[in-house]
Formats: C-alpha cells, sequence, structure tokens
C-alpha cells in the first residue's frame, strides 16, 4: 500500500493527553532564550495516547489513523499561514510523508568535535567569520557555516548519517531560530536548551543484562498534504517549519514536537 492509501489503518485509537506538560519548553531559561531566537510561541509540543501495539514498518498507516481520529482532529495545533494564531487542521488529510530519524545519540559529547575543529574556542565562544548568506540565512560564524555551507572546508566535520540524527536536527533548528533570531556568541545556550528538550521528548530504558540505557523511541518528520497540496505542518515549505513525531511504543504515547517559521513572541 502506497503511503498515506486510505485501507485498514490498523484500528488503531488515539486521545489527547492535555495534562503532559513539557518543561522543557515553558521553564523561564526555555523562554527567555526563545524569545532571542524569534522560535517562542511559535514551538509547541503536545501529547497522545494510542491503544494498539505500534510496529514501525507501518508508520504510514499509525499516521494515517492518527489524523483522521476524531480526538486528533479538534487538538492537533499548528499555526495559521495568514494571521499566526494557533488553530487545528480543519482539512481532511489525503496522504501523508514520514521520514525517519535515528535517534541514537545518548551524550552531548557528540558536539564535542566543535571544539576540536575550532568552530568554538576554548572559552565557549563561536568563532566570528566573514559575513555571507546562505538564503535565508545570514552567516556570520563558523557555527552556522559548518550547519548549512556545504562546500565549506568543516562541514564534513559532520557526516550526512551524523547530521540526520534527532538531536543534531534539534541543535540546528535551535541554532537557525526565527524571521528575527538573535544569535549566540556562545554555544552553551543552544547546547543546554537541545539537551533539554531532547530529554523531554525521547523516551529510554536500562537493560537489565547490561546496565546500559537504550533509547526506546522512534522518531519522524511528517508532512501531510490535503486534496490541494501540503497542508502540515504548514502550507509553505521551510527548513525552520517541521513536526516531529516521537512514539513511545512501550508507554504507547506519541510527543509531537512543531515549529512554523516566522517572527516569533518579542515581550
Amino acid at each position: 500500500m502506497a503511503a498515506g492509501d486510505q485501507g485498514d489503518l490498523g484500528g488503531y485509537d488515539f486521545r489527547f493527553l492535555p495534562q503532559k506538560t513539557f518543561s522543557s519548553l515553558s521553564a523561564k531559561e526555555t523562554t527567555s532564550r526563545l524569545r532571542q531566537w524569534s522560535m517562542l510561541g511559535r514551538m509547541q509540543a503536545q501529547a497522545f495516547g494510542f491503544d494498539q501495539n505500534f510496529q514501525a514498518h507501518r508508520k504510514d498507516d499509525f499516521l494515517m489513523a492518527f489524523f483522521k481520529d476524531p480526538n486528533v482532529i479538534p487538538n492537533l495545533k499548528l499555526l495559521s499561514d495568514s494571521a499566526g494564531q494557533w488553530i487545528t487542521l480543519g482539512t481532511e488529510v489525503k496522504k501523508i510523508e514520514a521520514v525517519n530519524v535515528p535517534c541514537t545519540q545518548l551524550s552531548m559529547s557528540f558536539f564535542n568535535r566543535l571544539y576540536s575543529e575550532d568552530i568554538v574556542r576554548d572559552s565557549g565562544h563561536i568563532v566570528k567569520c566573514l559575513d555571507s548568506f546562505c538564503d535565508p540565512f545570514f552567516i556570520s560564524d563558523e557555527l552556522r557555516k559548518v550547519l548549512l555551507v556545504e562546500d565549506s572546508e568543516k562541514y564534513e566535520v559532520f557526516s550526512q548519517s551524523d547530521r540526520e540524527e534527532f538531536l543534531f536536527r534539534l541543535f540546528k533548528h535551535l541554532c537557525l531560530g526565527g524571521a528575527l533570531c538573535q544569535y549566540e556568541d556562545v554555544l552553551n545556550p543552544y547546547l543546554e536548551t537541545a539537551k533539554l528538550i531532547y530529554k523531554d521528548l525521547v523516551s529510554v530504558r536500562k537493560i537489565p543484562q547490561t546496565k546500559k540505557i537504550q533509547i526506546t523511541s522512534f522518531v519522524f518528520k511528517v508532512t501531510a498534504y490535503d486534496s490541494v497540496g501540503m497542508c502540515y505542518p504548514s502550507t509553505k515549505s521551510h527548513e525552520q517549519t517541521f513536526s516531529y513525531f516521537i512514539v513511545d511504543p512501550i508507554r504507547r504515547h506519541v510527543h509531537v514536537l512543531y515549529h512554523c517559521y516566522g517572527v516569533g513572541e518579542m515581550s
């Protein structure tokens, strides 16, 4: 069955979990940073529960059932293109695309190479560079250059598989920010915020035999289409407009992390 075709959707029933809060996004320090990065009021996390065993190879059925569920339709939030207000979908989803996002990183040491490659100084200050433009992003430091400029000298510090990791994606989204982003001069706020959000969204367990920590969540980057075209996470495509579905098959929870590029709240 093609992705998003109607048919047997696996009998999934979903329920909205409004009592589930995400402290990583509501903490005072995080909201202050998101305001500076022009993302405040444009990023949200929501939680939903489901009632059947999750099978990763049937993710398309699972997600189509999600978008058609009567408990999801009135509760799943997105930002309107025109007024920038939080709304519900208000259209029938005909097709979904779900990109598998690797989620294997258990340590922020993943980013230590930023120091060893002189992208960030030992003091934590991000090394500046000559100003350039990588549409639509303004680049004035080595960090944004290594994130965006594929033919830059240090781009290969992170391999393609590194860049696909959920932790890397989250970090990159925070570094690039919204339409009026005021960039940080030091690395730590990006690392701290990425770590907090990552830990809030991703589930882990300890394997009894080895005592090692294992990530149990599956992560998908999700796009939905109605009869006209793309309708979620927005009708307009942008690198900084995204929706990640983080599925915990053990607790049977789905965390939805959403952001729509634009001008964030300033006060």
